[in-house]
């Protein structure tokens, strides 16, 4: 029997420090999975939808599947408007902007924790069935969850333990089981962190991985490290390099632009090697580590996003 991937889930749970590069990481898995001959959608949690312009697609209405490529859909998901939604349809013909305007919505999201993360939650464990309201295709063989960063994450992970630790019945309690079964099986949900190579980012993954362990008895399944520099140059390179600028020491124009050119490949060498110290860390963590080169361009098109796809799926 063949091994499981991280592909092969029903669900793939994508999280890390803000500003890492995570919405990319997760349209390049999403882009691999595609490629692979799965039926994938990458769901975003939010107001904003940003992938639909990264394909090229006109950007959809909250909370409606929107095709990308062959295989490939994305979704975007507002905790908030989904509970507004959900009390909505309790509340029968009250609309939601009289809801909303009522005090009802704020009053039931600060009394019942973790609530409208929940509802998101069931939002997501409906794709994995193949099924719920706002989808058009009825079945996904992967959802890539573009999670909140870490700590907004864990605690949306966490959202059925909190939920029902203050709620023993109701329409909604029947979910949680179902969602915290989902999260909590191996061969069922994937975890994987995306982090650029600082120290507090990888310190986060620490942390991250930490909070999986405590709440739902699960591990990191791989770790991407963003925008990684390569190390262009030997201890011995670099001291060739650094002689020519020790050697022009005259102030001509040619060795004033030798001795800038020996102080840039010093920083990048240092850069360098700062990056693959923490690259270390995470591998004596025992953590299963995917690198991803830093990408040179004004900006990062649906070619380059590609191109990190075509990596992550011989890694993934």
């Amino acid at each position: 029997m063949a091994m499981q991937t991280v592909l092969d889930r029903k669900l793939l749970v994508i999280t890390g420090k803000g500003g890492v590069g995570k919405t990319t990481i997760a349209a390049a898995v999403g882009m691999a999975a595609a490629a692979s001959g799965r039926r994938t959608i990458v769901v975003e949690v939010g107001q904003e939808s940003r992938l639909p312009s990264l394909f090229g697609v006109t950007a959809p209405q909250q909370g409606v599947e929107t095709p990308l490529q062959q295989n490939l859909s994305s979704i975007s998901i507002d905790p908030d408007r989904a509970l507004l939604e959900w009390l909505q349809a309790l509340g029968g013909r009250v609309s939601g902007r009289v809801l909303a305007s009522s005090g009802t919505f704020q009053y039931f999201a600060a009394a019942a924790p973790g609530a409208k993360e929940l509802i998101a939650m069931v939002k997501i464990w409906q794709l994995t069935r193949g099924g719920g309201r706002g989808t058009r295709s009825g079945a996904y063989d992967l959802v890539v969850l573009d999670a909140p960063a870490t700590g907004h994450a864990l605690g949306m992970l966490s959202s059925p333990q909190t939920f029902s630790a203050i709620a023993r019945v109701g329409p909604i309690v029947g979910y949680t089981r179902k969602i915290q079964q989902l999260l909590e099986t191996p061969s069922h949900t994937a975890y994987v962190a995306v982090a650029l190579a600082t120290e507090m980012a990888v310190t986060e993954v620490l942390e991250l991985h930490a909070g999986l362990q405590r709440q739902l008895g699960r591990d990191l399944t791989a770790v991407v490290v963003n925008a990684l520099l390569p190390r262009r140059f030997t201890a011995g390179e670099l001291a060739r390099i650094e002689s020519l600028g020790n050697a022009a020491a005259t102030q001509t124009v040619q060795q004033a632009a030798t001795r800038s050119a020996v102080h840039a490949a010093r920083a990048v060498h240092d850069r360098a090697r700062f990056q693959h110290n923490q690259l270390a860390r995470l591998r004596r963590r025992r953590f299963d580590v995917i690198p991803v080169p830093f990408l040179w361009g004004e900006e990062l098109d649906l070619a380059a996003v590609a191109g990190i796809a075509k990596r992550l799926q011989q890694k993934l």
